[in-house]
This record gives structure tokens, sequence and C-alpha cells, in this order.
């Protein structure tokens, strides 16, 4: 039983809504039950195709700071080993992959939605893009190389570097997302690409799908060790931690 995920089954599409507090900010308990339900999708033969959703305002605001900032050291390595995980599950993930964006996807659930194959965003004011820099947070190599693989490198650079939050406008000119729609029609408008994707034949979708990606998960694995203890390096340097206290005081200060 999910304590953080809602999951329903329509048609052999399984839609998984992420469902903790208002914002979706994701811990280790939420961390291991996205894991563990992709895993499980994964092998269930009744599920052809997987739509990621959060609820209006928020798909998700990306890692809870508030409760990480309290974490020690083996629970930090526990949580960036699995967050670095799960990324390489979902990239690697075989079958048709939506993500309903429906709020607000900085940070980490940027990241989330980069690993699917087609976005989906409501229209609003909203924000989507990787703003770690300006948090003090080291963006991986191979991050860098998911957000190119979607936006082109020139971009993906200048984004990353002045940690560059798009409107949800800005999000679909430069291909970060594939499609803006009303908040009511999102998962509609992700199922009914779902259902266009399964029209195909699923071992060649999903052969190719995988060919296609296959630096990207590469790059991921080879990687994950030394992207794992540069990440906890700067966590625990004591300029990223002052910078964390200041926007926790302010994140606590707005709730």
């Amino acid at each position: 039983m999910s304590e953080f995920l809602k999951t329903q089954t329509e048609e052999n599409i399984c839609y998984i809504q992420l469902d903790r507090g208002k914002s979706n900010a994701m811990h280790l308990e939420m961390i291991d039950e996205i894991s563990t339900t992709f895993k499980s999708l994964k092998k269930d033969p009744s599920i052809f195709a997987v739509v990621l959703q959060g609820k209006e305002g928020f798909f998700t605001s990306g890692l809870d700071l508030i409760t990480l900032f309290q974490y020690d050291e083996a629970q930090m390595r526990s949580f960036w080993g699995k967050f670095i995980t799960l990324i390489e599950e979902l990239i690697s993930f075989p079958k048709p992959f939506i993500s309903a964006i429906t709020g607000h996807s900085p940070a980490g659930g940027c990241v989330l939605a980069l690993c699917s194959d087609y976005r989906v965003m409501a229209e609003g004011d909203y924000v989507i893009g990787l703003n770690e820099v300006p948090v003090g947070i080291i963006v991986p190599h191979s991050i860098f190389e998911l957000y190119s693989f979607w936006i082109g490198s020139g971009n993906a650079a200048r984004f990353l570097m002045e940690g560059k939050l798009m409107t949800p406008g800005e999000a679909l000119k430069v291909g970060l997302v594939d499609e803006l729609v009303k908040f009511d029609r999102i998962q509609t408008t992700a199922a009914r690409k779902a259902k266009h994707y399964l029209q195909f034949e699923p071992n060649a979708w999903q052969s190719t799908k995988l060919n296609i990606r296959k630096k990207l998960i590469s790059d991921l694995q080879n990687s994950k060790d030394a992207a794992l203890d540069q990440v906890l390096e700067r966590w625990w340097a004591p300029s990223t931690r002052a910078l964390l206290q200041v926007i926790i005081n302010n994140l606590t200060k707005k709730s």
C-alpha cells in the first residue's frame, strides 16, 4: 500500500498520482515508493503504459529540503543513492511513460519529468526547470546530459548555470514540454498520447526507445558513484548548509 502515491488503471494504462502534502516534495520514503511502483509496472504484463501526474498547482516541488536538511550522513547517502538509481530506472523504463505536469515542477520535479517520453503541462502561472545551482546543489553530468537530450546542450548549459525556471510557454518553446493544455484536460491529453504510442508494435517501440537512450543510460550507470560523492561533498559544505538554512527559513515562513 502506497502512502505517497495514488494509482489507478484504466484500459491497461496506469495513472500514478504523486500525493504528499500540498507540493509533493520528495523525501526518502516517497523516492522508495516511486521506485517500487515503477519496478512492478515494468514487470506487469497487464500494464502497457504509465502516466505520472501531480495535483493542481504542483507536479512536484522537487526534493523536500526541510526534511533532507535534518538527515544524518547515512540517511543522506541513502537518499541521494536512491534518487540517482530512481532516475536510472525511469530513463530505462521500456514502456510508454507520459508526464502530466499539473503545476510547478522545479529541480527534482523537472528531473522526473525529463525521464518520460512526452510531457504535457498545465497552462498557468507555473515554473519548470533545473534551479539546483542557486540552491547550492551540484547537477551531475548525467542530469546535464538528460536536460540536453531534450533541449540541446547550449540551452541546457545556459539554463543550468543560472538556475533558470521557465514559464509553461517558454518550456514549450525550447522543447522541455511537448504540449500545453488547461488543467482539466491534462489527464485525457496524457492518456491520448499514451494510446497513440500503443498503436505501434510494442517490441519494436520499446527496443527503439532503449536504443535512443543507450548513451543516457550508460552515462548514468558509469558515473553513479562519482556523482554521489560529488553531490554529498557539496551538500555538507558549510556554504551550502548556510544557503539551505536561509531557503528553509523562507519556506517555513511561507507555510
